[in-house]
């Protein structure tokens, strides 16, 4: 095709990536943010969940999840408590602050983590949390029905 004497190639629709010609959408794909400053831990992870079929995305610092989830707001974290900067914990409370709804499970294999996390919920937070190394089909068992009784709580809600 020619316009103004510049040629374009004439590409078929049925080339052009993104079009849904089939009239059939994606399943939906809860969103999950997994943060762990360990990258083999954040990929593996995130691999697990996305071959369950959750959108999941691995970050590797507590920084660059708050800047993914203003981008990509996550239905879930997954954090790692002990994280270079801010901790999990308080990255679990700002993220919560931004999505009140955001389900949150916290891990890690230090002992150390207990008082934190006594500390948060004395302040009112409450987090799901799994000691590390956590097995997947446990990870994959909590994230299905916190993602469900999510789903039962917001469905439940009145409509404004």
């Amino acid at each position: 095709m020619s316009h103004n004497g510049t040629t374009f190639a004439t590409v078929p629709i049925n080339e052009v990536p993104g079009l849904p010609l089939s009239g059939k959408s994606e399943p939906y794909r809860p969103v999950i943010l997994v943060v762990d400053d360990e990258t083999v831990i954040a990929d593996t992870l995130t691999e697990i969940l996305k071959r369950s079929g959750y959108a999941a995305f691995p970050v590797y610092d507590a920084e660059e999840a708050l800047e993914t989830a203003l981008v990509m707001p996550p239905e879930m974290l997954i954090s790692d408590v002990v994280l270079p900067g801010m901790n999990g914990i308080e990255l679990a409370i700002k993220l919560r602050r931004i999505f009140p709804d955001c389900e949150v499970i916290l891990s890690s294999g230090q002992p150390s983590t207990a008082r934190l996390l006594a500390s948060a919920e004395s302040a009112g937070n409450s987090f799901l949390f799994l000691n590390k190394p956590v097995h997947p089909e446990e990870l994959l068992k909590q994230v299905s029905e916190t993602l469900r009784g999510r789903k039962e709580s917001l469905q439940a809600r009145p409509s404004a």
